[in-house]
């Protein structure tokens, strides 16, 4: 028998593929038990950080996880080289799968517009920060398992888009999978 949980009652959230700490951070911030994984280590001090490939480790003790996968061989973005990276892709679309199939109730996985939408499923939601108080575009999708839709918290009106105007750097790819201060704490207050 599941029991309800109570507001006052501390969740546990498994971050996944996030080296920044904003989204474990937001949760910590709310009194909630988070701890983030991914290969890079994170740019945060605040929580408790794994640093490691998330499939070597049991998040079944986890209430909630939120993942990150890299969009490197999936997005949109980057179809001009879908030809040469078939294998690459596969293995991407393979830790999608993977994500999803995790035994934890509630999952929510994040990523751009791309190939998951076509070769797995249609995402549930697709969301923008403009919608949640950042006056920029970039269109993300959003599959979720046990979650409710997310809901706009401050519409901003779009003036332009971070994303496309990044110049190129070594940090390019790291500094566009970043999530927006807004789109944490939107999930933080209304998934936990």
């Amino acid at each position: 028998m599941k029991i309800s949980l109570d507001e006052n009652e501390i969740m546990k959230a498994a971050i996944l593929c996030e080296f920044t700490g904003i989204v474990r951070d937001a949760l910590i911030g709310r009194g909630h038990f988070a701890v983030s994984c991914d290969l890079l280590p994170s740019e945060s001090s605040l929580g408790l950080h794994i640093q490691g490939d998330c499939r070597n480790y049991d998040w079944s003790w986890a209430d909630i996880v939120i993942a990150f996968p890299p969009c490197t061989h999936l997005a949109v973005s980057g179809a001009r080289w879908f030809a040469d990276k078939q294998i690459e892709q596969g293995k991407a679309l393979d830790f999608i799968r993977y994500l999803m199939c995790l035994p934890v109730e509630r999952i929510a996985i994040e990523n751009p517009v791309g190939v998951i939408s076509t070769l797995i499923r249609k995402p549930d939601q697709i969301i923008q920060p403009w919608q949640f108080g950042h006056p920029t575009t970039k269109k993300t999708c959003l599959w979720l398992k046990g979650l409710p839709l997310l809901k706009p918290t401050k519409v901003v009106m779009p003036l332009f888009n971070d994303c496309h105007r990044m110049a190129p750097s070594p940090t390019r790819g790291q500094d566009r999978a970043r999530t927006y201060q807004g789109i944490a704490d939107a999930m933080a207050d209304q998934w936990l």
